[in-house]
């Protein structure tokens, strides 16, 4: 990588084995790379997480494929209901979104490198269903981070970045155009001025709490796309962020129908006793 400045953190440097808590306990941002040894080889034991070798030519991601299969509760959100190879997509900062836009494509073979995001769980990665051994971490991607980016386009069918400024113009006109020339799609955690597609948080709903009692127990998101070209008029989706199970799936037709209020009704049916909205995520 000529020119350019990266620290790369193999999956391979894990610490050994040890006790850690249920993934399901476990947030994005306090599974440090060089603690998640145990979680990912006790998932990887019980064939939780399904190596990306042991995907079938039938089921897996396809080199010459111009598309990149995602979780089935994003497919309305995105142009063709795949990610598109040669495209960016902008996803807000980063959250549970962008490793949802990830764990489709990684799960069914495709390489990812993370860039820019040192605080990135491999353990709750591999809860999503990323295969460990698909991932490339790059934490500090250092003062030449635009040569670092474009270098990791070249080698992975997706790269999920969050760049550490705001690039210009022609900074991001070159990564647009090395994402089309090496077909790798492009998720950025924060904002991405000529994105293809854009997603964002507008509203959520937390579910569990009661008053003074309760554990949260899954997070409901109104989830907004809009983009370029025929993307141009926005869709909008409510999705488990994820739900009581801990999976990332669609809330319902009737939220889907835009009846923000749907949302309390079969929250109360499902037993909750408190909720909190909040306008963005």
């Amino acid at each position: 990588m000529k020119g350019a400045v990266a620290e790369v953190l193999p999956l391979t440097e894990v610490l050994p084995l040890a006790e850690v808590p249920p993934l399901a306990e476990v947030p994005l941002t306090e599974v440090p790379p060089t603690e998640a040894g145990p979680a990912l080889a006790g998932l990887l034991a019980e064939g939780a997480v399904r190596p990306g070798r042991q995907v079938g030519a039938d089921g897996g991601v396809l080199s010459g494929a111009d598309l990149l299969p995602v979780l089935p509760a994003l497919r309305d959100l995105l142009p063709h209901g795949a990610l598109q190879r040669g495209c960016v997509v902008s996803a807000g900062g980063w959250n549970l979104l962008c490793l949802a836009l990830a764990a489709g494509p990684v799960g069914l073979g495709a390489w990812c490198a993370v860039a820019g995001i040192p605080e990135f769980g491999v353990a709750a990665a591999a809860h999503a269903g990323m295969d460990p051994a698909r991932l490339l971490l790059v934490p500090g991607i250092g003062p030449n981070w635009p040569q670092v980016v474009a270098s990791l386009l070249d080698g992975c069918d997706l790269v999920v970045l969050r760049a550490p400024d705001r690039p210009p113009a022609h900074l991001r006109r070159k990564l647009e155009a090395a994402a089309r020339r090496h077909k790798a799609a492009l998720v950025v955690a924060g904002d991405w001025e000529g994105a293809q597609v854009r997603l964002r948080i507008a509203a959520q709903e937390w579910v569990g709490l009661g008053s003074g009692h309760g554990r949260l127990r899954g997070r409901l998101a109104r989830v907004v796309a809009d983009g370029r070209g025929g993307w141009s008029r926005s869709q909008a989706r409510w999705l488990w962020l994820p739900g009581p199970d801990g999976v990332v799936a669609a809330a319902g037709d009737e939220f889907a129908a835009g009846d923000e209020f749907a949302a309390g009704e079969q929250l109360a049916a499902a037993g909750a006793s408190w909720r909190q909205r909040s306008p963005a995520g």
